[in-house]
Formats: structure tokens, C-alpha cells, sequence
């Protein structure tokens, strides 16, 4: 990928028993250095990716086989599509996590092996115990752990709604992160049919084709980059692109996912999804109204949009809670199955 010269914001001797606010609440990127260098795990990857390996094993529950993506040899890490985009240039193997460990470490001085990802694995369930020795103090923030482990990879530029704080356990990682305005200009491929569940850039990033793609030399002028090694972290808020490239033959991380909104808000996805279906095939006029209906009443919603209404009788329009979610969820799905 050519040069790109913005270094995410960086700070070093975060307690990370205490994330402060302005981290955790953060609209833009931060590295961490160091955050997670006193984790057993990451003094294990330092050591050797077999000491890493070994550590990693005292923990394997074996309840359940581990979901391995493998891609080969040519497709040189990259976790993508066929070339028609009509499949996929991987495959998903079940597997023991104990067999996915070892055979990691036959690979880990080849050059030309294939690529081998274990990705957002649940830590608890693959791993228990784990936690207990290796994680962070999020407060009151409910985060869904996930562990990574893999060999020399490369995960398209794609969206989380979550915010992220990803964690690198083993290996070094190199994330390039995008505000979330380039959507114009990264690219990004189908929506309901994707690698694994969000949408990707087509861009290659290891030889963009500016002139398949021009918009993407745009991109590269707002993107943040940063080359993490064991022990740091980056916090990545809700909704910035981000490109991750596994740069050795063995590498760990270790992310925590979380929302800040109630967890009984849907994904604004089947919102997208939704006026996909009835919005964007009408008439640009008719467009027009329902593009100021959603200001109105979603993106722009104010006192002019109830004052009128009794309190009483404001019902959807009141401000949403878990019981008024139910009901309009039951309500939009009686209309969805008629």
C-alpha cells in the first residue's frame, strides 16, 4: 500500500484497571502503547509463538471445535472473494483449537503457507480461564471478548457498530483506519453478501488499482495508521473502516466489542436494509418527501416533531424503551409477514 503519513493519536502508561472516559468515549482512534504488557499471555508471545502456544493450551476447554478460515498459499493472506465475487477465496473448517495451535506452529517459518484464521472466537467458551489472568477493566461497559489467533492475514477494510478496543496478545499488526465519511471512496462491496458478515472494501490494499479504483487514492489522504507489536492496543470507535494486517507467522489478539446505546436497539443495518426495500426504487420526488420524513422524525427530531402530540398520546414518537421497542418490533414484523 503506498505511504500514508497520519499516525493515529497515541498515548502510553494507561492503567488499564482505569481507562479514562475521554479513551473509552473516544470519536477517534487511539493507540495504546503498552496497555496489556503485564498480561501472562503476552509475556508468553514475547518469549517464543511456541511459549504463546503453550500458555494458550492450558486453557482449551475442548468443549467445541474452533471455526478455522484457510485461504491458499496465492491468495497471500487476504481474506476476500473469488474473482467474480459470486464465492469466496477461502474455506471454514471445524477443527480442534489444540490441532488449529499446532498447526500454526508447522507453518511458522513457510513463507508460502496457506492462511489460517481463527477470528472472533468467543474467549469465554474456547478459552475459559483465560479471561481471568488477561483482561481489561471496561467499568460498566457489558464487552463481548473474542480472541484472534492466526498466521499471516489480511481482513479487508470493513465497519463494526461497536466501538472496539482490540488488544495485540502475539505477532505485530498493522491497522490502517478510515473516518467513516470515505464511504465514497473505499469502495465497498455487496451488503447482504459478504466474507464474514460486514460489508469490505474490493480495494486490495497491498496494490491498489487507482484506476479501477480512484477514489481510493482520496481515502488514503484521511487514513490513520499505526504498527502495533505485543502488549498495545488501539481503541477503534463504532462505525471507522479498518483494514488489519497480521504481519508474522503467528499472532493473537484479543478485542473487546461494546455498544453505547441499550442493548435492546436493533442494528441500524435492518434499518438500511429496510429502506433499501421500499425507499430507493421510488420516484426521485418521492424520495425527497421520505428523505425529509427521516429527518424529521429520526435524524433531526426536535420539539416542532411532538409538541403538538398530547404526552400521552405521543406513543412511538415518545422517547424508546426496552417495552416500546418490543412492541414496534412485533409491530413491524406482523407488517413484514403479511
Amino acid at each position: 500500500m503506498p505511504a500514508v503519513d497520519n499516525p493515529i493519536r497515541e498515548l502510553a502508561g494507561v492503567d488499564p484497571r482505569a481507562l479514562p472516559d475521554d479513551v473509552l468515549h473516544s470519536t477517534t482512534p487511539v493507540v495504546l502503547h503498552g496497555l496489556v504488557e503485564a498480561w501472562p499471555l503476552v509475556r508468553a508471545a514475547r518469549a517464543s509463538a511456541e511459549d504463546a502456544v503453550a500458555y494458550l493450551q492450558r486453557f482449551d476447554g475442548a468443549a467445541m471445535p474452533a471455526v478455522a478460515t484457510v485461504a491458499p498459499p496465492d491468495a497471500k493472506g487476504r481474506i476476500f472473494y473469488d474473482d467474480d465475487l459470486q464465492g469466496f477465496n477461502f474455506r471454514h473448517e471445524r477443527i480442534p483449537l489444540a490441532v488449529a495451535l499446532k498447526t500454526l506452529l508447522k507453518y511458522l517459518h513457510d513463507d508460502d503457507a496457506p492462511t489460517i484464521y481463527l477470528g472472533a472466537t468467543t474467549l469465554d467458551t474456547y478459552l475459559p480461564g483465560l479471561r481471568a489472568e488477561n483482561d481489561l477493566d471496561l467499568g460498566d461497559h457489558d464487552a463481548l471478548a473474542s480472541i484472534w489467533i492466526g498466521n499471516r492475514s489480511r481482513i479487508p477494510a470493513h465497519q463494526d457498530l461497536p466501538d472496539n478496543l482490540a488488544c495485540v496478545a502475539a505477532g505485530r499488526r498493522r491497522f490502517t483506519l478510515f473516518p467513516p465519511d470515505q464511504l465514497a471512496n473505499l469502495y465497498i462491496g455487496p451488503l447482504d453478501f459478504t466474507p464474514a458478515g460486514q460489508a469490505v472494501s474490493l480495494v486490495d490494499f497491498a496494490a491498489p488499482d487507482l484506476a479501477r479504483f480512484p477514489k481510493f487514492a482520496e481515502a488514503l489522504r484521511h487514513a490513520q495508521v499505526a504498527e502495533l507489536g505485543p502488549g498495545d492496543a488501539v481503541f477503534i470507535p463504532s462505525m471507522w473502516w479498518h483494514h488489519i494486517e497480521a504481519l508474522d507467522g503467528f499472532n493473537v489478539l484479543v478485542n473487546y466489542w461494546w455498544r453505547q446505546s441499550p442493548a435492546w436497539m436493533d442494528t441500524p443495518m435492518n434499518a438500511l436494509m429496510l429502506a433499501i426495500m421500499t425507499v430507493r426504487e421510488l420516484p426521485p420526488e418521492q424520495r425527497a418527501i421520505w428523505q425529509d420524513m427521516f429527518r424529521h422524525y429520526v435524524f433531526e427530531p426536535g420539539e416542532a416533531t411532538i409538541d403538538h402530540i398530547p404526552e400521552a398520546a405521543r406513543r412511538v414518537l415518545a422517547p424508546l424503551d426496552e417495552t416500546g421497542a418490543r412492541a414496534l418490533r412485533a409491530r413491524l414484523l406482523q407488517r413484514l409477514n403479511r
